[in-house]
């Protein structure tokens, strides 16, 4: 029976919220080159000064979880990407590299913050309806210990996937996502089910381009304008193409989700700065 006609039938109103797991941290950096200025160095200061937040960056690549990226395009020239455990670690990165020289020449031209995000909504859904075949009130003792009994359990099944490294890929897609709030469609006046619905059937096609595009979604309400931020990592950027104009097509993407600026790098380990700040690369 569905969740709705359980809750009619037992008076129980649940949540319309479903379950969630966060993990690590997450600072997206869009940096502009000001080139006018920096053209206008000697050379020896453009080297000294690249040279240095080369190898400051280098550090925190080692680790596997900070990257730079060269952007295409006007929007940006570099961008910037740091997991951390912790808000306090993703400040420390972010000021770390703000007292860098090279700092002086940059203009940052965007920036978000989200945190690492993994939906539950089958999860949920099944556990909201046991609530309610067994009449358990929402937010009663015995429902808050079940729901964390619940999540602790995935955490510990998907705590690779909460603190992932970046993916060693050549190729970056991020872009920030909301869902669709309007006067005829308001995805979030859906039934959970038909939300866990319609999610299911944007998953499958996410899940027909697993080992040519890896995503890591990200949770950015209360954190930054938008709701997710999404970052897609690939070997050939085409399939970035291919995999947004399909998931174009279905409901979720169709109706109930509006997207912002899109950013497309492509991978440039801090060693290489230096060239990359000179036109070689």
């Amino acid at each position: 029976m569905e969740i709705e006609k359980l809750q009619e039938t037992s008076g129980i109103e649940l949540p319309a919220l479903p379950l969630t797991l966060e993990g690590a941290s997450v600072l997206h950096q869009m940096f502009r080159v000001r080139w006018g200025v920096w053209n206008q160095l000697s050379a020896a200061e453009r080297s000294r000064m690249a040279a240095e937040a080369g190898e400051a960056l280098s550090a925190l690549e080692s680790t596997g979880r900070s990257a730079v990226f060269s952007i295409l395009g006007h929007k940006a020239d570099l961008l910037l990407l740091h997991f951390r455990d912790s808000l306090e670690e993703l400040n420390e990165a972010e000021l770390g590299l703000n007292r860098q020289p090279l700092q002086q020449y940059l203009e940052t031209s965007a920036s978000y913050v989200s945190v690492v995000e993994l939906g539950l909504y089958d999860s949920t859904v099944k556990l909201y309806r046991s609530f309610v075949e067994r009449n358990v009130v929402p937010h009663s003792e015995e429902w808050n210990r079940e729901v964390e009994e619940l999540l602790a359990r995935q955490r510990q099944a998907m705590r690779p996937r909460l603190y992932p490294p970046i993916p060693d890929m050549p190729y970056l897609c991020f872009y920030p996502m909301d869902r669709r709030r309007g006067e005829m469609k308001n995805w979030y006046t859906l039934p959970i089910e038909e939300r866990q619905r319609q999610m299911d059937e944007h998953g499958t096609v996410g899940r027909r381009y697993a080992g040519r595009v890896q995503q890591i979604i990200s949770g950015s309400i209360g954190y930054d304008d938008w709701e997710w931020g999404v970052d897609l990592f690939a070997r050939d950027p085409v399939s970035f193409k291919k995999l947004i104009y399909e998931m174009r097509f279905d409901e979720v993407s169709a109706v109930y989700s509006n997207f912002g600026t899109f950013y497309i790098g492509v991978r440039c380990p801090g060693a290489r700065l230096p060239k990359l700040l000179e036109g070689k690369e």
